[in-house]
């Protein structure tokens, strides 16, 4: 195939398994994506997620480099609202002291769920009618999910609580990326001649990504920046082509950087045959309705659980976008489906991301991708 392919991972806890057993899979299959040929390895960030054990990328990250040799790592995404510049510079710094040239620095917003609650409000009451499904050039494109109700909601203030300090103001994106940058580049000297460098940080050899999942401020300040920008199509499938849009529209070539840059990501399950596949896509659609409520990721189900859960035409709806835009056959049915999705969005790179009960079931799908996508 023509682009490469790599893999984003949530660390994901399982029915009737625990956060060190998810752990032990992740570090398992960072091993097995090396010897597979996969370019990347990017690990996500969530927080009070019962159903996710990647709460820490940089931590994460030093384990799996620690078990892997030159597969590429990276963080998918660091959530920029909850800490400091410093503090990330200082992480990822270590990170490539200990593993030179390996990191990929990938940046998310966040911390501002109320302001973000109350923009995508304004936003969908201005629109006169919503966004209809449509295929582009054999993509689906679904009707978008809106958001809004959870980033309001009662639980994500409570998180929020604990994800920042009391009164704290988390800086915009252009200010965490000024800061970043110029900690990188240190030392930091203000007018004064005073001077600090951050130790480890200061020199690390990072790659520095945005990602986002709409055409909003992460897509163009990317571009405007010259920075490589990834695109979500497995969180928000119906706004994937507004997103690369408005990155390629912003770009402005920088030093790192003479021509935009995309990988796009996608849901995939793979297995021998098309309906192996799909059966062991089960549980998909219960684990995603998890999030679309509110509640945070769960635990991924088995089967046999998801078999056995009681549907509403609600729920359908709730989940309806991610489960038609999962990627789950055959490895010739996904690599065309993939292929697709390279073709219309432009491309030049894909992320996966594969979750099954089962870890050899999950392990198996990134192998049989591998395969057909190197044919």
């Amino acid at each position: 195939m023509s682009v490469p392919l790599s893999i984003l991972d949530l660390a994901p806890l399982v029915s009737g398994g625990d956060v060190r057993d998810a752990l032990r899979r992740t570090l398992d299959l960072a091993r097995r994506a090396e010897q597979f040929g996969y370019h990347r390895y990017w690990v996500a960030e969530h927080h009070f997620t019962p159903g996710v054990a990647s709460s820490q990328p940089a931590l994460l990250l030093g384990q799996i480099a620690a078990v892997t040799d030159r597969i590429r790592l990276g963080s998918g995404a660091v959530q920029t609202g909850f800490q400091t510049a410093l503090s990330i510079v200082e992480q990822f710094g270590l990170l490539d002291a200990l593993y030179p040239g390996r990191f990929d620095l990938g940046l998310g917003r966040s911390g501002q769920a109320k302001k973000e609650a109350v923009r995508l409000v304004a936003e969908e009451s201005r629109q006169a009618a919503p966004a209809q499904e449509r295929v582009v050039d054999g993509l689906l494109i679904p009707k978008p999910f809106s958001w809004a109700p959870i980033f309001a909601s009662k639980r994500t203030e409570l998180a929020g609580s604990f994800l920042t300090q009391p009164g704290a103001e988390p800086l915009g994106l252009t200010e965490v990326l000024d800061q970043i940058a110029a900690l990188l580049a240190g030392p930091v000297v203000d007018d004064e001649g005073n001077e600090v460098i951050a130790t480890p940080g200061a020199g690390a050899d990072l790659q520095v990504w945005l990602l986002g999942s709409s055409g909003g401020e992460s897509a163009r300040t990317a571009g405007a920046r010259g920075l490589p920008f990834a695109a979500n199509y497995h969180v928000a499938p119906a706004k994937v082509l507004e997103a690369v849009e408005a990155y390629r529209e912003s770009f402005v070539p920088s030093a790192g950087l003479a021509k935009p840059y995309v990988m796009v990501s996608a849901d995939v399950l793979v297995a021998e045959d098309d309906a192996t596949a799909r059966h062991l896509a089960t549980p998909f659609a219960v684990w995603v309705r998890s999030i679309r409520t509110g509640l945070g990721a769960v635990p991924f189900p088995s089967i046999e659980e998801a078999e056995a859960y009681q549907w509403t035409d609600q729920d359908r709806a709730i989940v309806a976008d991610r489960v038609a835009t999962q990627f789950a056959g055959s490895p010739q049915t996904v690599a065309e489906r993939l292929q697709t999705l390279q073709r219309v969005t432009g491309a030049d790179e894909l992320l996966v991301t594969t979750i099954a009960h089962d870890h050899a079931d999950r392990v198996r799908s990134f192998e049989l991708l591998a395969k057909e996508w190197s044919v």
